[in-house]
């Protein structure tokens, strides 16, 4: 039997987030009988109480809690070596042979090759997804990014095992440290093309509309965390540049974010009531029927590997309007229209979107689709990663 354990994510069952969503599936398809999934679970402090369960199943994995410790920005570094603390203490007191520790994201660089050393002695290796650039990150300060980078380094290291979920990122791996010789894999983020449950007269979702004042099909789409690099300034600037009819709807949070206040000031975007910020939706079929009555879907990520939510548009939204960076072009192919961020580049993109004609539409639609279920099943992506975990 092969114990995998996972760290790195909030845990699961998952409300929202990448990683989130990745370990929920994993565990969900699994579909050998030779793994044990141990998944680590993050606690806010306030929740944990002397009743609180140390441990739960889902998914028939084994989950166990971790409590967050109030430290700022440092609090997920801290979470990571908890739970990698934890996942020594199982391993030893239940005699785990040969186990795998699957660790999310590169935030625990000068503490990894400690555990790693003895995870060794206990006969097991580690593996660590890279993540993306998350070094890159305008919301970082510049200390907090030359964290990023160190951490990202030493875990590259140190690992028995890089799974990249992009292409790009693995060559990035290999160019950049070279000389550590780093041993990888590519296994993607996993995605599907299921229709929404929700029928076109189902009742929350007109009510959302009538809410929003948005019109299914009459509307553009993105969805993201409200960021600096996801490039929302250069997609709300050009789309007031174009003189489309339709709207621009964001789904995101923008709450006490100094981003988006910055963003209201240069380009006054209150002032086009074609701009619409509808905050968050976490009812996922909801979600899924939104991205399918798109008249299109704006995807501006430039930092990171595969991205869910753009996988989730290419199987569902028809229109698919990408920022022309290897990430997005390496996932979208001829499945996608594609924008770079000179001055009317998108602007002009929307002109030639809005004038496409159904059928035109359509067979993008066929397309993205296709990429979806021919590289980014969730059935083929959780064959990969049990050939890994098992050593075929």
């Amino acid at each position: 039997m092969q114990n995998v354990f996972i760290i790195g994510s909030k845990g699961i069952p998952s409300a929202y987030g990448g990683f989130e969503s990745f370990v929920d599936r994993l565990t969900f398809f699994r579909k050998s009988n030779d793994i044990n999934y141990h998944v680590a679970c993050a606690v806010e402090p306030e929740d944990w109480t002397a009743q609180t369960e140390k441990e739960f199943s889902y998914n028939n994995a084994r989950c166990f809690r971790i409590k967050w410790k109030k430290l700022g920005a440092a609090r997920a570094i801290f979470y990571d070596v908890d739970a990698f603390k934890e996942c020594i203490d199982y391993i030893k007191a239940n005699r785990i042979e040969q186990p795998i520790v699957y660790v999310l994201a590169c935030r625990i660089g000068p503490f990894f090759n400690h555990y790693v050393k003895k995870i060794h002695k206990l006969g097991g290796k580690v593996y660590v997804n890279p993540d993306g650039h998350e070094w890159k990150r305008a919301k970082w300060s510049a200390p907090v990014r030359a964290y990023w980078k160190i951490s990202e380094r030493l875990m590259v290291k140190h690992a028995d095992l890089l799974i990249c979920d992009s292409k790009a990122i693995e060559k990035y791996i290999h160019e950049d440290y070279l000389k550590y010789s780093p041993k990888t894999t590519f296994i993607a983020y996993g995605s599907d093309t299921v229709k929404s449950k929700l029928s076109e007269d189902a009742k929350e979702l007109n009510d959302w509309y009538q809410e929003k004042e948005v019109k299914a099909h009459e509307y553009y789409l993105a969805v993201g965390r409200f960021v600096p690099e996801n490039n929302f300034e250069t997609m709300v600037s050009e789309f007031m540049k174009s003189n489309t009819k339709k709207d621009f709807v964001l789904i995101t949070n923008v709450e006490n974010n100094s981003f988006y206040e910055s963003l209201l000031k240069s380009t006054h975007f209150d002032q086009d009531k074609r701009i619409k910020f509808v905050g968050t939706v976490y009812d996922k079929e909801l979600l899924k029927k939104l991205r399918e009555n798109a008249y299109g879907y704006f995807h501006g990520h430039e930092v990171g590997g595969t991205n869910p939510s753009l996988l989730e548009s290419l199987g569902s939204t028809d229109l698919n309007l990408l920022l022309d960076v290897g990430f997005n072009r390496e996932v979208g192919e001829d499945g996608a229209l594609y924008w770079s961020k000179e001055d009317g580049a998108l602007a002009s993109l929307i002109h030639k979107a809005d004038a496409m004609t159904a059928e035109e539409i359509s067979a993008m639609g066929i397309k993205a689709k296709e990429r979806i279920t021919k590289d980014y099943s969730w059935d083929y992506i959780v064959d990969c990663y049990e050939e890994v975990f098992l050593g075929k």
